[in-house]
């Protein structure tokens, strides 16, 4: 891939990753004068696994050991029960956890 307006020869430099069944999870663009951040590429590997494993998202910046963003609880019920469970709540349907080991 050629970017216009920064060369017309000089490819643009991507990360892809790809997961087990072939599918592209993410990409990573750096412009042709930045090298590549390798801490990211493997926060971002890190934070794929731990989503999938687990059926969480991870917040902004995440980093393994902390806290994750579980899915929206289904019923009232459920929602109050998460107060009881030490969840973190912003919301009844925005709560983090804490991992178990």
């Amino acid at each position: 891939m050629i970017h216009p307006g920064e060369s017309t020869i000089s490819t643009v430099r991507c990360v892809f990753v790809i997961d087990p069944e072939m599918k592209l999870r993410a990409m990573i663009y750096y412009p042709l004068n930045l090298g590549r951040n390798m801490h990211e590429i493997l926060r971002l590997i890190d934070a794929l696994q731990t989503a999938d494993k687990h059926k969480v998202a991870t917040p902004a910046n995440w980093r393994p050991g902390e806290d994750v963003i579980v899915p929206p609880p289904p019923t009232q019920e459920a929602a109050e029960k998460r107060l009881l469970e030490g969840y973190e709540c912003v919301d009844w349907f925005l709560c983090k956890k804490k991992l178990q080991a």
